[in-house]
């Protein structure tokens, strides 16, 4: 079997499943970009993520999706836009980062747009892109962090999984500032755990308004 970076780092994984589809985001796309600003922008997106580096306009969002593309190119990260099977409806996004080859363990996170909330996409897509890297990229455990109070990121870890292992003390930037940090709570799945039951029937869970990415202020090209 190839390296998990040669298999990652020379493909471009398109994935389907739970009625939904996940491609690579496409920055040379003026609608991807578009899409990739409106959900970086979003203040529930905002409320619980702090990026590194803002997005705040389609030159930031542009060069936010390059910045992601290099880092798939480099196998160390892949980032989808989440997508409805039927029609090709943006959704969301779910990201695989900080891949560690050595120790087979990457972070995941998520954001999904307002219209498409409370339909289950976060849970979907979470499932989808966890199958993804345990099967594909020969990972072994997969991590997911949010700031603590986000409850809703809490139940669609747990629905997909990812049990709790712990607060995180001072893991994440507050809100707006990077200056101050807030705690996080840490999940985790093993390729190694029993199928969660949200597998069975991901379409029947449906998600509150709150879902956001867990990822951004602690990875790059946020």
């Amino acid at each position: 079997m190839a390296p998990i970076r040669d298999r990652f780092s020379t493909a471009h994984p398109e994935l389907h499943g739970h009625g939904l589809r996940l491609r690579p985001w496409d920055a040379t796309s003026g609608a991807d970009v578009e899409t990739w600003l409106r959900g970086m922008r979003d203040p529930e997106f905002r409320r619980w993520n702090t990026p590194l580096r803002l997005v705040t306009d389609l030159t930031s969002a542009r060069e936010s999706l390059l910045a992601r593309g290099q880092s798939a190119m480099e196998g160390t990260s892949m980032s989808f836009r989440v997508a409805d099977a039927r029609d090709d409806t943006p959704l969301g996004h779910i990201g695989v980062n900080e891949i560690k080859y050595h120790l087979k363990v990457a972070r995941v996170g998520y954001w999904v747009l307002p219209e498409a909330r409370g339909q289950g996409v976060a849970t979907r897509a979470l499932l989808l892109a966890t199958h993804w890297a345990f099967a594909e990229l020969g990972l072994h455990r997969m991590e997911l962090d949010h700031a603590v109070g986000h409850d809703v990121s809490c139940r669609i870890a747990e629905r997909c999984g990812f049990a709790y292992e712990g607060t995180l003390r001072g893991a994440i930037f507050k809100e707006g500032r990077h200056d101050a940090f807030r705690d996080a709570h840490l999940h985790a799945r093993l390729a190694t755990d029993p199928q969660p039951e949200a597998e069975a029937q991901p379409e029947a869970e449906a998600e509150a308004p709150a879902e956001a990415e867990t990822d951004t202020g602690r990875g790059p090209g946020a």
